[in-house]
């Protein structure tokens, strides 16, 4: 416990008691699931100009990844403003990339990676999208989109800057999301 901290500590007991109380093995040598990866080749960050005191920072970073939902994340942004002034343009970045978190994670989507040349999402083996979402996007735009093995969806588009990238990966989240 004094190695890695009472919090984690507490997490990982959590995680091992629901375990057992649904009859699973425990999965301990399994890292805490913190939902989608999201890498857009930005700075997505609190920097130390804005937020000097590391524990300060710290706190803050935990309480944004552990934000429930955009609402939570939208409170959090506002507290911060209050406290520590405007956001810098890479915290608001980060805000940003936790909101396409909370958005990806509930899908099944393991991890996204966007460049100014397209990217990648990787989906875990079972996800939460209709099959026809991604048929119906590979069908349309099929110059865009494509299969890239069973688990990734790749991405062929210019995508020059952040703005760009995270309307991209909004857009895409929308039609993954959709409903037939």
């Amino acid at each position: 416990m004094q190695e890695i901290g009472f919090t984690l500590y507490l997490e990982l007991l959590e995680r091992a008691v629901e375990a057992l109380k649904a009859g699973r093995e425990p999965e301990l040598d399994r890292p805490l699931d913190h939902g989608a990866e999201i890498d857009l080749g930005i700075p997505a960050l609190l920097p130390d100009d804005y937020l000097p005191d590391v524990h300060t920072r710290l706190i803050q970073y935990k309480r944004i990844a552990s934000a429930k939902d955009a609402d939570e994340l939208r409170e959090l942004q506002v507290e911060m403003i209050d406290r520590f002034g405007l956001l810098p343009d890479q915290a608001k970045n980060l805000m940003r990339v936790t909101t396409l978190k909370l958005k990806a994670t509930p899908l099944g989507i393991i991890k996204i990676e966007m460049n100014d040349a397209g990217g990648r999402v990787h989906f875990c083996a079972e996800p939460n999208i209709e099959p026809m979402n991604i048929i119906r996007l590979i069908q349309t735009q099929p110059r865009i989109y494509r299969m890239d093995g069973q688990d990734k969806l790749r991405i062929v588009h210019d995508l020059p800057d952040a703005d760009i990238r995270f309307d991209a990966v909004e857009d895409l989240l929308e039609k993954l999301m959709a409903t037939a």
